[in-house]
């Protein structure tokens, strides 16, 4: 399976930030643009992930590598 990422080294310093801009990501995955989001920052990744569930035809994997890595893709 070959999974199209997009990968950001950005850090908010509020959930609420981190949320909004987990709002636009979600939207990106949704429409198929990417499959998956690899980030630093656990807020954003933790935000995603919940976004993402709430949809019914996708299923939401997540994996932390290392310390600070945090990924979240969806598969159908």
């Amino acid at each position: 399976m070959n999974i199209r990422w997009k990968r950001e080294e950005i850090f908010f310093e509020t959930l609420y930030e981190a949320d909004v801009w987990a709002d636009s990501l979600a939207n990106e995955i949704y429409g198929r643009i990417y499959d998956g989001y690899i980030t630093s920052d656990y807020k954003i990744a933790y935000s995603l992930a919940f976004r993402l569930a709430s949809i019914d035809t996708i299923r939401v994997n997540t994996q932390q590598d290392g310390l600070n890595i945090y990924k979240v893709w969806v598969t159908s």
